[in-house]
C-alpha cells in the first residue's frame, strides 16, 4: 500500500491514495454508459402488434408460397401475376386493414417470396407479416 513515507515494521499507515481507484471507477462508467446506449438502439425496426382484448376480428390475406408449383392466396391457386395483384386489390377494397401472411415453405428460393411481398406493396397492401411454424422437439 501507498503511504506517505518510509513504514518500518509495526508503523502505522497515515495516508492511502485512492486516485487509482477514482480512475478505474470513472473508466467502468464510461464503458457501462457506451455500452447501454449501443444495446438499447434496436437492429432493425419493427412495427409489431398490440394486444387487443375486445371481440375485433381482424382480415387476413393469405398468401403460400410452397417449394414447387403456383402461388396460393387464400387457398386458391393463382397463374400470374395480374391476378394475384387483383386478388390483393379486391382484398383491400372489402377491408382497408387487411393484413397479408405470406407463408413459404423453408427451401422456397428467396426470390419467389420477395417477389410476392413485392406483388403485395404493389397492390396497396402495408401490413405484412410472416408466418411460421415451431420447430418440432428432436428435429434439426
Amino acid at each position: 500500500m501507498a503511504g506517505q513515507g518510509p513504514q518500518e515494521n509495526g508503523g502505522i499507515v497515515t495516508g492511502i491514495n485512492v486516485t487509482p481507484l477514482v480512475d478505474i471507477t470513472l473508466v467502468l462508467l464510461i464503458i457501462f454508459i457506451v455500452t447501454a446506449k449501443i444495446v438499447v438502439t434496436p437492429a432493425v425496426p419493427l412495427d409489431l402488434p398490440k394486444a387487443s382484448t375486445n371481440e375485433e376480428l381482424q382480415v387476413v390475406f393469405s398468401v403460400i408460397v410452397p417449394l414447387a408449383g403456383a402461388t396460393l392466396v387464400n387457398g386458391a391457386p393463382v397463374a400470374d401475376d395480374a391476378g394475384f395483384l387483383a386478388r390483393a386489390r379486391e382484398a383491400l377494397a372489402r377491408d382497408a386493414d387487411v393484413r397479408a401472411v405470406i407463408s413459404a415453405d423453408g427451401g422456397t428460393a428467396h426470390r419467389r417470396v420477395i417477389h410476392a411481398l413485392d406483388l403485395l406493396r404493389q397492390a396497396g397492401i402495408a401490413r405484412i407479416a410472416f408466418a411460421t411454424v415451431p420447430e418440432e422437439a428432436g428435429a434439426p
